[in-house]
């Protein structure tokens, strides 16, 4: 795919999947962070209040994301590179080895092609084989059956259930608590990048 193809050729790309690839988080991208936290249908699944969200606000989140020490990506689409959600690492606990994971797809017109498969797979790899993390954990809600099951295809497993622990309007749902353990897993491409077989032979 050439460059001219790409809406913007200067977007830095830090982990590359099939379908979905990982940057940094953007000031510039603040308004559209900003309207994916307004749609219901996307943050009726999450444990935040359902409130309207304020550029204001959103702009002190994303300054106080840019200037943190949790990794927290923007995902792109691979062949458009048009962001599509945030992803991200919370609660990283160096000594033991663990991490909170949490997923946002705010393209709603995505959902559905195993996106969110894939970019959770890009993050265990991350934090197992990058930042050499033992355990992640998620919480999901069961209202949100395709991000289970996406979580459960990466690999994922189910630990726990607090019954009736989200409401979201009328209604309570389960929060089903999931981990996934460095042990459960084979060394991925980011363990390649960071230490490539010796070269044999004269370079």
């Amino acid at each position: 795919m050439s460059s001219a193809a790409l809406p913007d050729a200067d977007v830095i790309l830090i982990l590359r999947g099939k379908s979905v690839a990982l940057g940094p988080l953007r000031r510039d991208l603040t308004t559209l962070y900003q309207r994916w936290m307004n749609d219901l249908r996307v943050t009726r699944t999450l444990a935040a209040p359902s409130l309207p969200v304020s550029v204001e606000a959103e702009t002190t989140w994303v300054d106080q994301a840019l200037l943190g020490s949790d990794p927290i990506f923007t995902i792109y689409e691979e062949a458009t590179l048009r962001p599509i959600g945030t992803v991200g690492l919370h609660d990283i606990n160096c000594e033991h080895g663990t991490a909170e994971f949490g997923l946002l797809i705010g393209a709603t017109d995505v959902w559905g092609r195993g996106f969110g498969t894939e970019v959770t797979s890009l993050m265990l790899s991350y934090a197992f084989d990058v930042l050499g993390l033992h355990s992640v954990q998620l919480v999901v809600y069961a209202n949100n059956p395709g991000a289970l099951r996406a979580y459960e295809r990466a690999g994922f497993r189910r630990s726990g259930v607090r019954r009736e622990a989200l409401k979201v309007g009328r209604r309570r749902y389960d929060a089903i608590y999931m981990d996934a353990l460095a042990s459960e897993f084979a060394p991925s491409a980011a363990h390649d990048i960071l230490h490539p077989p010796p070269r044999s032979g004269l370079d």
